[in-house]
């Protein structure tokens, strides 16, 4: 009998009890801004804030609304806007160049390599080109390049790097957490993210202007002794008349829900690494079909899964992810000709003009995509390998006979 998978890839696990607890204890007080604090109150978002810098090792913190708003603010912090080219991955999801064009950037994609990370050389090649002075970095899907290397070629170069860690909060570069090594590091909170409070984002950096400026930014009015995490008075003072608010606050309610989840991130980066691992040993050596390669230097952390189809034609592709969902394994294609749901690809974001990429094409052409929930036990991440293996195999025998 052919087995069928019947788990649901969007299904998270619950609030940790103790971030219910703390939530509620927020809607009981009902001091849910940020800035509604009791006499000697330290807020949950200036909790969370002190604990995520802590957990990163930076010097400053910020939690904002959204992942969306951390781009856009962090953008703007560091001087983006008017038309200035800003540089960004060829691969990512669509609120990385929307949130360059939201604040009057225009997006340059750069290419992505068969590991799913950015092309240095395309990036060398773009920086040059363009005569950009800010790239976006997007880790996009967990996949982390050369971060020593892409930093002597943007030091060299002039060129400020933001972080976008949205699929990279807890993984490492050498040692180094994902979102250092740039000047801004920005994260996501969404529900499909590595702590989940629907919606979120935070900000870390070392220099304490940027960082004021994205606070400003953020709408804190004049109330800058109420952040635990930020940088001293002075320059904020200096600059505050300058700077308009945008308003994109965390409230205490959602950073209620996250600080119990900072605490079981480590653990829980683990447990979604292992039911990777498990996917990768299941479809290895699968004939036509090719793994992404992690190298050591990467420490990432495995909550979605990527494997290629290379030089397939699309017809075939579609083949299998509909084999798949027939046997209840959602996959996502990112070489599909119309976006879909949250899946599309730098050719559909025609606001920013893009310049044709043919062996960014040949890979995300082949290119398929899927979630790996923790409600997922590594016995379901087995069983979705064999799936994948048998219907990939399938089609593969299919073009064999036809060829």
């Amino acid at each position: 009998m052919t087995e069928r998978f019947e788990g649901s890839f969007t299904q998270q696990e619950p609030i940790p009890e103790d971030g219910i607890d703390a939530a509620v204890e927020v809607m009981r007080h009902g001091r849910l801004h940020r800035y509604n604090s009791a006499p000697g109150e330290t807020a949950e978002v200036a909790r969370l804030e002190v604990e995520f810098a802590a957990y990163t090792g930076a010097r400053y913190c910020l939690a904002v609304a959204s992942g969306g708003s951390a781009l856009a603010t962090a953008l703007r912090a560091v001087g983006v806007g008017g038309g200035e080219p800003v540089l960004s991955n060829a691969f990512t999801l669509a609120p990385v160049p929307g949130a360059i064009q939201s604040v009057g950037g225009h997006p340059v994609f750069v290419g992505v390599t068969r590991g799913l990370t950015l092309d240095l050389d395309d990036l060398s090649a773009k920086i040059a080109s363009s005569g950009a002075g800010v790239l976006l970095l997007s880790h996009m899907r967990g996949h982390v390049c050369d971060m020593e290397a892409l930093m002597r070629i943007c030091d060299a170069a002039g060129v400020t790097v933001i972080e976008d860690c949205a699929h990279t909060m807890g993984a490492r570069w050498n040692g180094v957490p994902s979102g250092r090594h740039g000047a801004l590091g920005c994260y996501s909170t969404q529900t499909y993210k590595h702590m989940n409070s629907g919606e979120g984002g935070l900000i870390v950096g070392d220099d304490p202007d940027v960082m004021a400026r994205a606070i400003l930014l953020s709408g804190s009015y004049m109330l800058f002794d109420r952040h635990a995490a930020a940088p001293p008075p002075a320059h904020f003072e200096t600059q505050h008349p300058d700077i308009p608010n945008v308003s994109g606050r965390m409230d205490n309610l959602r950073a209620a829900i996250l600080r119990p989840q900072l605490r079981a991130l480590d653990r829980n980066c683990a447990a979604w690494t292992a039911r990777y691992r498990v996917v990768e040993a299941g479809l290895a050596e699968t004939p036509g079909l090719t793994l992404i390669d992690r190298p050591a230097p990467e420490a990432f952390v495995g909550s979605s899964f990527q494997f290629l189809l290379e030089d397939w034609s699309p017809e075939a592709v579609r083949d299998v992810v509909e084999r798949c969902a027939a046997r209840g394994v959602e996959l996502k294609w990112f070489g599909a000709e119309a976006p879909a749901a949250f899946t599309s690809r730098y050719v559909h974001w025609r606001y920013a003009a893009p310049e044709p990429m043919p062996e960014t094409d040949r890979v995300l052409a082949g290119l398929l995509d899927m979630r790996l929930p923790l409600t997922f036990d590594e016995r379901d991440c087995a069983q979705i390998a064999r799936i994948i293996r048998a219907e990939v195999g399938a089609v593969w025998q299919g073009r064999a006979a036809a060829e």
